[in-house]
């Protein structure tokens, strides 16, 4: 696969300090990427613990002038397709026109304290497009707590295609700062989509 150079100095260096098989991260952006210029971008690595294994994996979201673009990078056991472990790296790019929301969720300690430009404790950054669909549902009751009627159900349709939490105390207030102009960007892109 022949790189095309087009990915911009910084993502590529944050890629590369990100250290989770950056060439790899690198090859599939370029792809999806198909040389527009990229606008804004964040990139996340997170370590995860399941019961016996710790994971890694790293996303990046890059917004072009038509496109947010979603790459993701997991690492996989040996499996019945492949006798060594393996990595692999998917990307989905989606028209910004079909972005229909971007949630921005700030935690703080101390909100009484709180100054305007503080770099919040936490912040999640969800954004749904439509891909990914949740249904939450649980059995409808009513107010009678003597009552044995069935009420059926009632719930929750939730779009959210992907989110990416970051700490200030995890990965630092640079990364959390970095999200938030990521999803401002973003938020103005799509609202003049």
């Amino acid at each position: 696969m022949s790189q095309t150079n087009a990915l911009p100095d910084d993502l590529v260096a944050d890629v590369e300090r990100a250290g989770f098989y950056p060439a790899l991260v690198r090859d599939a952006l370029d792809v999806a990427i198909a040389g527009e210029e990229v606008v804004s971008y964040l990139v996340q690595q997170e370590t995860t613990f399941d019961r016996v294994e710790v994971r890694r994996h790293v996303t990046v979201l890059s917004l072009t002038p038509t496109r947010l673009v979603v790459a993701h990078a997991d690492d996989h056991d040996p499996d019945a397709l492949s006798p060594e472990p393996y990595a692999s790296a998917s990307t989905e790019a989606v028209p910004l026109s079909k972005v229909t929301s971007v949630v921005l969720s700030h935690a703080v300690t101390s909100p009484e304290r709180h100054r305007s430009g503080a770099v919040p404790r936490e912040l999640s950054l969800t954004i749904g497009w439509g891909s990914l669909t949740r249904v939450d549902l649980e059995p409808a009751s009513c107010a009678d707590p003597d009552c044995e009627a069935d009420h059926g159900y009632t719930g929750t349709l939730a779009s959210d295609d992907i989110t990416v939490r970051l700490s200030a105390e995890a990965e630092g207030e640079s990364a959390v700062r970095a999200a938030a102009a990521f999803a401002r960007a973003l938020s103005a892109a799509t609202a003049r989509n």
